[in-house]
């Protein structure tokens, strides 16, 4: 006669951990592949600003835009911003 010994713990919870077991895995995996998704979308989003770069192109600024920018935020005085206005008009225009 042969004996077997079952892990019993009154509520017959060795089939709930083979269930359990898979799906928790399956929720382990899932976790990381979001967060991976999540970390790519918020690198991409720091580079492009709002839109994340998934939606299309990103603007971005010329130096005639950033020197407006900076002229009107009072980082430079009127004396830089012609001066350098007059050099960016020199410059040649991509294609």
């Amino acid at each position: 006669m042969s004996t077997v010994m079952y892990w019993h713990d009154g509520w017959g919870g060795g089939w709930a951990w083979m269930a359990f077991m898979p799906l928790l895995w399956i929720a382990l995996i899932g976790l990381a592949v979001w967060a991976v998704i999540r970390l790519a979308q918020g690198s991409s989003r720091g580079r492009s600003g709002p839109g994340g770069g998934w939606e299309g192109q990103e603007h971005r600024e010329s130096p005639e835009e950033i020197l407006d920018r900076r002229y009107a935020s009072g980082e430079i005085d009127t004396d830089t911003y012609t001066e350098t206005r007059g050099l960016a008009a020199h410059r040649p225009r991509p294609r």
